[in-house]
């Protein structure tokens, strides 16, 4: 097991001149006001805070949103290994996610996403989520904060088939977690090799989609459209890029994840809300996503 490094606070200041110790100050005296979370550190705070664009109030929100979304959604959560969990080692051979190697043009991050093996009912959605999550939170906790992050979709291969394999539940709980929990300054959302398929996914998702989010959701069926967001050429080779063969980067990010599997553990153990010890009213995953069965059947063909 390699130790994890994780990202200092000193690196952060060092990173990000709006970051102020006394910011911090008021977050910490804050958070022992709240019984129900665990320990944050203050390199967490920052990452809080810079998603924020160092807004308190959001930021105060923001913190409660992501560890409670991480508490009550355990098929996104839980069991993050991709060794001895067998079920989850499929997601792994069956998507890769992975942080390609260099930035956009304004600097931001592109975590990409593609199918590896095109068989619909090897997709288990809340398995390929759990991957995701596990990519986005080694790289936040290493990496710390960005100029931005955009989230490139490969969609080439995706079918009905896989879409039928979505829930509006499950779409749900990505949609509010990514929108409301995640440290991160999401700045587009773009679906490269846009098939039809797209549109029905789309309109899935749209009913949990704010403005905000709707309005960087970028469609591309060729190539030069998707040029004027990412430099091509970070893509895998398989996408139409220079940066090695996708199976080989899939490996290697892989790898990170493996290496690390002591510390997403630990995570799990020690990083969630104590609903018992919750101010006010405990919530449950219903107070947050409303009942399961309550979403009309999308009918595919």
């Amino acid at each position: 097991m390699t130790s994890i490094k994780l990202i200092s606070f000193e690196e952060e200041l060092k990173k990000n001149s709006e970051l102020k110790e006394s910011d911090i100050q008021i977050l910490r005296e804050w958070c022992e006001k709240q019984p129900h979370l665990p320990k944050i550190s203050d390199s967490e705070l920052a990452l809080f805070l810079h998603s924020n664009y160092y807004r308190l109030e959001p930021t105060k929100t923001t913190i409660d949103t992501f560890f409670t979304v991480r508490t009550h959604v355990p098929e996104f959560f839980s069991n993050r290994d991709p060794i001895n969990n067998k079920e989850f080692k499929k997601a792994t051979e069956t998507v890769t996610d992975q942080i390609l190697e260099g930035t956009t043009s304004e600097g931001y991050k592109i975590l990409y996403g593609r199918l590896l093996d095109i068989e619909p009912s090897h997709f288990v959605y809340n398995d390929v989520m759990k991957l995701f999550n596990m990519v986005l939170d080694l790289w936040l906790y290493t990496e710390g904060t960005c100029n931005g992050h955009i989230l490139l979709i490969d969609m080439k291969n995706i079918s009905f088939g896989h879409v039928g394999r979505l829930s509006p539940m499950g779409l749900k709980k990505f949609l509010y977690y990514l929108q409301e929990g995640l440290p991160v300054r999401l700045k587009g959302m773009h679906f490269m090799n846009a098939s039809p398929v797209v549109d029905v996914i789309l309109n899935m998702m749209r009913p949990f989609m704010k403005k905000q989010l709707l309005d960087m959701f970028h469609m591309h069926t060729t190539s030069d459209t998707l040029a004027k967001f990412v430099p091509l050429e970070v893509l895998p080779n398989e996408a139409g890029g220079q940066a090695g063969p996708i199976q080989e980067l899939h490996n290697k990010q892989m790898k990170k994840l493996e290496d690390h599997i002591a510390w997403f553990q630990e995570d799990e153990s020690n990083h969630r809300v104590n609903e018992s010890l919750r101010p006010g009213k405990a919530k449950t995953a219903t107070d947050l996503f409303g009942v399961e069965g309550s979403f009309k059947k999308l009918e595919i063909d």
